[in-house]
C-alpha cells in the first residue's frame, strides 16, 4: 500500500503528535509499505526547522517532504503543501491525517474528496472534553469554516485508547473509530543503565526514594495536584524526594512557587528536558512514576515508565488508565491531591507490592505496546477503509 501521513509539523518541540506520526509511519514502512509524511517546517510560532524545503528526504524507510510555513502560522498554513497534496493524494491508497483545527486538515480533506481516497483522522486528544472546551469561540469558527466537514469526511477516526473514543463520541458525527495504541521500541529499555548514575549527578537526593514526574511542564499535567499531594506524602514518608523532569511550557516558575509555599524546596529537583541516556538514567533510579493529569490523550511517558519496570500512579484522566488498572500495574485515582497522595504513600510504603506492579506493567508493554504489533494493527486499519 501507499500511505500518506499529513501533519502540521514534525518539530521535536511539538512533543507527542510529531513523534507519534513518524513512529507510526516507520512501523508501517517496516512491513513493506510505501509511506510518506507531509509536514510544514514550522518550529513553534517564532522559528522554522533547519530542513530542506519541498525536497524529499529519507529517514528509516519513510519519505518526508517539508513545506514552507506561511501566514497565518498558528493555523499551519502552507499553500505549497496544499498544491502538493492535490498532486500526490490521487497516487495514494490511504491518507492518515493528524490533529484538528489546522489548515492542513482542510487541504487534505479537499484533495481526498476530489481523488476519492479515504483517510483516517487522528485527533491526538483534541476531542477530549477538557481540551475541546478551550478556545471554544475560535474553534467554533474553524468548525464552521472547515473542521466539521473534515471530521464528517473521515472514513474512520483513529483513537489510541478506548477511553479516547468514548470521550470523543459526541463530537465526531457518528464516524466510526478504530483503536490502535501508541508504542515503544522496547529494546531501548531492555538494558537500563546501572542504578545510581542519576543520583550521582544530584547528590542532594542521596538514597531517598524518588517520585518521578516525567513530561512537559504545562497546566494540564496536574502539577498543582502533584505539588499539593507531595506535601502530604512527606508527612507520611519524610525521606521521599520529588524529581520533575521535562521541558518548561510556562509552568516551572509557578510549580517552584507552590513547592516553596509548601516548604519542601530541598526535597524537589527540576532537571529540565532529559533525553537519551539521561532519560534512561533517571528512570532507572526512580521508585515511582507519577502523572496526575487533568487531560492526557494517551500517556506515552506512562508506557516508558512501565517498560522500565516502574510502578505508576496516574489520574483517571490519563486515557491509558483502563489498561493500567486492568493489568494491576499501578494506582489510578481522581486528579485530586488527597487520593493521589494516598496512592504515592501506598507505593512507597509497600516496596515489594510496588515492584510487583512494576513487573506487571512491563509485561503489559510487551503484550500491547510494541511497534511490530502496532504496525500490523495500522496495516489492518488501512486495509479496512479501502
Amino acid at each position: 500500500m501507499k500511505i500518506l501521513h499529513v501533519i502540521a509539523t514534525l518539530a521535536p518541540r511539538d512533543g507527542g503528535p510529531s513523534k507519534a506520526c513518524f513512529e507510526m509511519a516507520r512501523a508501517v514502512a517496516r512491513r513493506g509499505h510505501e509511506v510518506t509524511i507531509f509536514a510544514t517546517n514550522m518550529n513553534g510560532l517564532d522559528d522554522v526547522l533547519d530542513v530542506p524545503v519541498d525536497e524529499p528526504i529519507e529517514r528509516d524507510g519513510v519519505t518526508i517532504r517539508y513545506f514552507p510555513i506561511q501566514f497565518p502560522k498558528f493555523l499551519g498554513n502552507s499553500r505549497p503543501m496544499a498544491r502538493a497534496l492535490e498532486q500526490t493524494i490521487p497516487q495514494m491508497d490511504a491518507v492518515h491525517l493528524h490533529s484538528l483545527y489546522m489548515l492542513h486538515c482542510k487541504f487534505t480533506e479537499r484533495a481526498c474528496r476530489r481523488a476519492g481516497v479515504p483517510y483516517l483522522m487522528r485527533p491526538h486528544g483534541t476531542l477530549d472534553p477538557f481540551l475541546y472546551k478551550r478556545h471554544r469561540f475560535r474553534k467554533m469558527l474553524l468548525e464552521t469554516w472547515f473542521q466539521n466537514r473534515v471530521t464528517r469526511g473521515a472514513a474512520k477516526m483513529h483513537f489510541t485508547t478506548e477511553e479516547e473514543g468514548i470521550l470523543a463520541a459526541p463530537y465526531v458525527f457518528g464516524v466510526p473509530g478504530v483503536v490502535v495504541p501508541h508504542g515503544l521500541d522496547t529494546d531501548e529499555y531492555d538494558n537500563l543503565p546501572a542504578r545510581g548514575r542519576f543520583r550521582a549527578r544530584h547528590p542532594e537526593i542521596g538514597d531517598r526514594p524518588i517520585v518521578l514526574f516525567f513530561g512537559r511542564l504545562n497546566f494540564k499535567k496536574g502539577l498543582d495536584v502533584l505539588t499539593r499531594a507531595f506535601a502530604e506524602v512527606l508527612r507520611a514518608v519524610p525521606d521521599a524526594h520529588l524529581v520533575i523532569a521535562g521541558p518548561d511550557r510556562g509552568m516551572q516558575e509557578k510549580t517552584q512557587g507552590w513547592i516553596d509555599d509548601f516548604g519542601y524546596g530541598d526535597r524537589a529537583t527540576f532537571t529540565g528536558m532529559v533525553t537519551g541516556d539521561d532519560k534512561l538514567e533517571v528512570l532507572a533510579d526512580s521508585d515511582l512514576f507519577v502523572l496526575p493529569s487533568y487531560s492526557e490523550n494517551f500517556g506515552i511517558a506512562v508506557v516508558e515508565a512501565m517498560a522500565c519496570g516502574l510502578p505508576v500512579a496516574i489520574s483517571d484522566k490519563v486515557n491509558l488508565w483502563h489498561e493500567v488498572a486492568n493489568a494491576d500495574a499501578g494506582w489510578v485515582t481522581p486528579a485530586e491531591a488527597g487520593p493521589f497522595a494516598d496512592a504515592v504513600i501506598a507505593a512507597l510504603s509497600d516496596v515489594d507490592g510496588a515492584r510487583a506492579k512494576g513487573a506487571r506493567g512491563r509485561a503489559l508493554v510487551g503484550e500491547r505496546f510494541q511497534w511490530p504489533q502496532i504496525g500490523r494493527a495500522l496495516e489492518d486499519a488501512y486495509a479496512a477503509i479501502l
